[in-house]
């Protein structure tokens, strides 16, 4: 697999939304891939979370990363985290 970066934004919205730049790279290993805007790629997997996320319990966890490939990369855009 190609490297994986992840952009500033994509760093800060992996802050502010809880998600790990760890699942971040499993969603693009491992999860399902659909089309995005400008050519891009959204990969999305669901991870067991069984925890709280804003005073709320939360089973379920599912990371998605916009990404962008170059020839010898994998760019992060940006970082989307949904709790169920």
């Amino acid at each position: 697999m190609k490297a994986v970066k992840l952009s500033a934004h994509a760093l800060e919205r992996c802050r502010e939304r809880g998600a790990e730049e760890s699942e971040v790279t499993a969603a693009i290993e491992w999860g399902t891939r659909e089309p995005a805007r400008h050519g891009r790629m959204l990969c999305r997997l669901t991870f067991p979370f069984g925890g709280v996320w804003r005073g709320k319990p939360y089973a379920e966890k599912q990371v998605a990363a916009v990404i962008e490939e170059t020839p010898t990369d994998i760019v992060v855009i940006t970082v989307i985290a949904h709790y169920f």
